[in-house]
């Protein structure tokens, strides 16, 4: 397995799992007392595979390759932060500015979770990448 396969499944594998758990912690917290009636009664799978590997082939791509060509994870890590902040800020503040009831405090906790979680896929996968190419 090359370095990079070793980053895209670690970072899926990442953030597939701490997403899972934000979202189970704080679906009935923030997002359903926050949105209500906008929301699905049961959740749809297809969509949400569709982005899931939409964006974590976006964020290796700009954030994790690059930390790997560095040789260091920490590149991946600001990179990362920097593209989860910036997917983040353009559903949320879209959402904020076009629909009505959209709260502040959904986008401001979505805008640090998405900055958090990105940076963390990112930086876990360019990590796992780096040491299994430096065991080779």
């Amino acid at each position: 397995m090359t370095g990079w396969m070793v980053a895209i499944v670690v970072s899926a594998v990442t953030m597939l799992v701490l997403d899972g758990i934000w979202l189970s912690l704080m679906a009935s917290r923030l997002y359903r007392p926050g949105l209500g009636g906008m929301l699905r009664d049961s959740f749809a799978l297809p969509p949400a595979i569709v982005f899931y590997v939409v964006y974590v082939i976006g964020f290796t791509v700009l954030a994790v390759l690059p930390g790997l060509s560095a040789g260091r994870w920490t590149a991946a890590l600001w990179r990362g932060a920097v593209f989860g902040f910036v997917a983040y800020a353009t559903y949320d503040l879209t959402n904020l500015a076009t629909l009505r009831g959209w709260p502040l405090s959904v986008t401001l906790a979505d805008l640090a979770w998405g900055t958090v979680l990105t940076a963390l896929a990112a930086a876990s996968g360019a990590a796992a990448a780096l040491w299994w190419t430096s065991r080779l």
